[in-house]
C-alpha cells in the first residue's frame, strides 16, 4: 500500500477568479466539465463551493466503477477541495494568476491523492489508475478552457 498521486496543470485564458467561480458552480458549470467516465451526477446539498455535497460514479474501466460522495471545501484562496466519503481520495483544484502570461490568464492545477491497495490489485492500480484519471483530468481542463473561451 502506498499513496498514489495524479496531477494535471493547464493555463486557461481567463481571469483566475472567474475560473474558480466556474469550477465551484457544482449545479451549473461543473457537471458540464466532466467527461463520460463520470455518471449519475447529483448535487445532494448546496451547489456553490464550500458546503456542497456531490454524488457521482467514476468508471475507471467497463467493470471497475467507484461510487463517490464528495464533500466540497474551500480551505484557502484559490483552492477547491473534494473529499470522498467512500475512500481516501482527495482532489484539489488550485487556481492562481498565471505568471508572465496574458493579463487574464489562470494556471489551474488538479491534484488527486489516495491510499492505493496492496498486493497484485495495488500493482495494477498504481500502474493504470493514474493514466485513466489523468486522461479524465485533461478532458476536464479542456472543457473548462472551452467553457471560459465561450465567454461564460
Amino acid at each position: 500500500m502506498g499513496q498514489i498521486e495524479v496531477v494535471r496543470r493547464r493555463e486557461i485564458a481567463a481571469d483566475h477568479e472567474d475560473v474558480l467561480d466556474a469550477l465551484a458552480d457544482y449545479r451549473g458549470v461543473h457537471p458540464r466539465l466532466l467527461p463520460e467516465r463520470f455518471t449519475d451526477y447529483a448535487v445532494e446539498e448546496g451547489g456553490d463551493g464550500a458546503g456542497t455535497v456531490v454524488r457521482l460514479r467514476f468508471h475507471a474501466t467497463s467493470r471497475r466503477v467507484r461510487d463517490c460522495l464528495l464533500d466540497i471545501s474551500e480551505p484557502g484562496e484559490g483552492r477547491l477541495v473534494e473529499k470522498d466519503r467512500n475512500s481516501t481520495m482527495v482532489t484539489e483544484y488550485t487556481v492562481e494568476p498565471a505568471s508572465g502570461g496574458a493579463d487574464k490568464a489562470a494556471l489551474v492545477t488538479v491534484r488527486s491523492t489516495w491510499q492505493g491497495a496492496g498486493g497484485i490489485g495495488g500493482f495494477f492500480e498504481r500502474t493504470f489508475a493514474p493514466r485513466v484519471l489523468g486522461t479524465a483530468y485533461d478532458q476536464i481542463l479542456d472543457n473548462l478552457a472551452a467553457h471560459m473561451a465561450a465567454g461564460a
